[in-house]
């Protein structure tokens, strides 16, 4: 039986801590090291929506054939496709590193960029993820209210956790 290949799936959710870092929740994390990726979270401003997506570096092995089969698609539906363009939007990310634990500091552009502010809701697409801020992912309606509640439900976990540790400190 072949073995299925490795894909970013589930939801997680990251307060921003100490010294500014968020965590990659070890759902993700798990992806990453089967993917060779571990370390390495490659992120950039999603070409659609109001918020970030991440990958490990190995997916742009694959850059080309997406370009491929997203300009055949444009070219059997009759639309225009800009391949530059596309390609750009691909291939500008920062490398961002993170630690055995998963904690990064995202840097502030991407904050900017991407709308996040204390918060990153993490959602597995498969062969990337997208990062939202809880609120922003909370008014996109049209299909992403089960998303946001399934964060919305981690958030209220992570809130509960870091109080509880406040108190004990």
């Amino acid at each position: 039986m072949a073995q299925r290949p490795a894909g970013y799936r589930g939801q997680g959710f990251s307060l921003r801590g100490e010294k500014d870092r968020f965590v990659l929740p070890p759902l993700f994390r798990k992806v990453f090291a089967e993917l060779g990726d571990e370390g390495v979270l490659c992120v950039a401003k999603h070409h659609t929506y109001p918020c970030l997506t991440a990958f490990g570096p190995s997916r742009t092995e694959t850059f080309e054939d997406i370009l491929d089969k997203e300009e055949e698609n444009a070219v059997r539906r009759d639309i225009d496709f800009d391949r530059d363009l596309r390609s750009t939007q691909m291939w500008t990310f920062t490398e961002v590193p993170f630690d055995k634990s998963g904690r990064f500091i995202l840097p502030p552009r991407f904050c900017k960029v991407g709308g996040i502010g204390e918060n990153i809701c993490f959602l597995g697409g498969g062969q990337f993820l997208t990062m939202w801020d809880l609120d922003r992912l909370g008014e996109m309606g049209g299909g992403w209210e089960d998303q946001y509640e399934l964060c919305l439900a981690e958030a209220e976990d992570a809130r509960a956790k870091s109080a509880a540790k406040a108190k004990r400190s």
